[in-house]
């Protein structure tokens, strides 16, 4: 399809497998089914990579709420003429625990999960095109006191799908470090113009005098690239449709009348300042524990915890014995 540039844009397709419930799948889904209804669960979350014999999914379920989530449409064909509730992800190279987190926001954003919910999820844990694990979620633990209100905002501010890209980024700082040191970042989305009149450069912008195309999140080589630039001081501004406009801002914001919790330093009070003074969304990761805050109007909306830093493996010592 002509871009109308004299590019062309190809279309990529991702294959499709079938989930057959064979005797492996229905004997997870059943336990899934039986913990569900001990638990008092809202619903079973089910991920997978292509589509299954939905009608026997929902009688194995009984009387249980199914959501089924995929990367693609094509993954999940069928399943909502079957009536069941579905979920899009988009994130096909995302690592599974990335995943059903997103499935559970797109779920409490349709209001198909309230964020008090305690859901069951089952996926391929282990092996792609298996599904071999359970487990249990409390959505209270992990969203707070976020509402489907609170993320239908922010989407209307910043699309959801670059606000994915920016979160997943900062988590990943926050988990990982840079070369194995914990690092403190900023990020500013949306509203990129009144950003970028409400700051100021602190010193050499790497990201400056690139095309848009070097400055898209949608590529890989790009987030990486930017990891890297959010060890430097400053904010990151990125555009609502994910364009790096500029890193290394000084927020010029008031944190007049604006009340933070004890113990957040200058980069959470420059990131409540400006998502107040502007329509922007801010992103905040904590360096000294790697917590990711999401800011809208000044105040925090989303705390995400990250998980456990990667283990880090050390050179075995050895010492020959003394030659006899």
């Amino acid at each position: 399809m002509s871009t109308g540039t004299g590019a062309v844009r190809l279309s990529v397709t991702h294959p499709v497998k079938t989930f057959h419930f064979t005797d492996q799948f229905e004997t997870v889904f059943d336990a899934a089914a039986r913990l569900s209804q001990a638990a008092g669960a809202d619903a079973i979350l089910v991920l997978l990579e292509g589509p299954t014999e939905w009608d026997r999914l929902k009688e194995h379920a009984g009387t249980e709420k199914i959501l089924v989530a995929a990367d693609f449409a094509a993954q999940i064909e069928g399943a909502g003429d079957a009536g069941l509730a579905t979920v899009i992800l988009k994130m096909p190279e995302a690592p599974v625990h990335e995943k059903l987190t997103q499935a559970i926001l797109e779920a409490v954003a349709d209001d198909l999960l309230a964020t008090g919910a305690l859901v069951v999820a089952v996926y391929s844990g282990f092996e792609g095109g298996v599904v071999d694990s359970i487990s249990l979620i409390h959505l209270g633990e992990h969203l707070g006191q976020l509402t489907s209100r609170d993320l239908r905002q922010l989407e209307t501010r910043v699309p959801l799908d670059t606000l994915k890209t920016v979160v997943d980024m900062a988590v990943e700082i926050g988990r990982e470090g840079r070369e194995g040191k914990p690092v403190g970042a900023l990020f500013v989305v949306g509203d990129s113009r009144k950003v970028l009149a409400s700051s100021h450069p602190v010193g050499f912008d790497p990201v400056r005098g690139y095309s848009r195309d070097e400055r898209n999140l949608d590529d890989p080589r790009v987030r990486e690239g930017v990891k890297e630039v959010s060890q430097l001081d400053g904010a990151i501004i990125v555009s609502a449709d994910g364009i790096v406009e500029a890193s290394a801002r000084y927020i010029d914001a008031p944190a007049d009348n604006i009340t933070l919790p004890k113990g957040l330093g200058a980069r959470h009070w420059a990131a409540a300042a400006i998502s107040r003074k502007t329509n922007a969304v801010a992103v905040a990761v904590s360096e000294s524990n790697g917590t990711v805050r999401i800011f809208q109007n000044g105040e925090v909306t989303l705390r995400i915890e990250p998980f456990r830093r990667p283990m880090k493996w050390k050179d075995f010592e050895y010492e020959p014995p003394p030659a006899e």
